[in-house]
């Protein structure tokens, strides 16, 4: 007797292995998130006060990022990253440890690097969107630039920078499914596990999607939160 064609409790037996590794994916997206703010904040800030070297650096890195698959940078972080340790340890003579770190650090890199160049554009857009005469009305009250940026600049920017920064969270969320390239063992290694193991892949494609789908959904609301948050706040102060 032939064997189901499909097998819709197979789905609900593969579900829990899958979703032991969701701590991976999520900690891939909120860690290359934390770094890339930070990596675009700066980005944005050296761009915008055209800071000589650095701001052709910086526009190199965003080019090569935005004209280059994520999946090259991941390759390029995980095969490149070890030849440049490799070149120190010669150099200096150090005896760092190429093959202990971990495949998932290069990860970090490389989607830390990669949301950074997009969260740089982000930034810079949104400081730019914020009208220039708030900038000198703090100046004239004797706020220092960083004062100024941090207390009127900022504020504001975030309110045009929190749906871009939306997009960029859920598209991070996505890409997560390249780590797997490099063995880390993501929901998509644990979906490949298990579907070579039972030779059911449509049905842990299935569960893989709706994870990803639920993922998003939640991710969603908490960034529609936030927005809403920003702008009753921006209510209440012109209250």
């Amino acid at each position: 007797m032939e064997g189901k064609l499909f097998d819709v409790g197979f789905m609900f037996r593969a579900a829990p292995e899958i979703l032991s590794r969701l701590p991976i994916t999520l900690s891939i997206t909120f860690v290359s998130l934390f770094f890339s703010l930070i990596i675009g904040f700066i980005t944005a800030i050296a761009r915008l006060r055209k800071i000589p070297v650095l701001t052709q650096i910086f526009n190199l890195y965003i080019l090569y990022v935005r004209g280059t698959p994520l999946l090259i940078q991941i390759y390029m972080a995980y095969y490149g990253l070890p030849l440049v340790l490799l070149a120190i340890n010669r150099e200096f003579g150090t005896d760092m440890n190429i093959n202990s770190i971990a495949p998932i650090i290069f990860i970090y890199i490389a989607y830390s690097l990669n949301e950074g160049a997009y969260a740089s554009e982000t930034f810079r857009a949104a400081i730019e969107s914020v009208d220039r005469g708030q900038a000198e009305a703090a100046h004239s009250i004797g706020m220092t630039p960083m004062q100024a940026m941090i207390r009127i600049i900022m504020p504001e920017a975030l309110k045009v920078a929190v749906p871009n920064f939306g997009n960029n969270l859920l598209g991070l969320v996505k890409n997560t499914s390249l780590a797997f390239s490099i063995s880390v063992l993501d929901i998509v290694a644990a979906a490949q596990v298990v579907g070579s193991r039972s030779f059911r892949f449509c049905e842990v494609y299935i569960v893989l999607s709706v994870i990803y789908w639920v993922a998003c959904g939640l991710l969603t609301k908490v960034v529609q939160v936030v927005e809403k948050s920003l702008n009753a706040g921006e209510r209440g102060i012109a209250a």
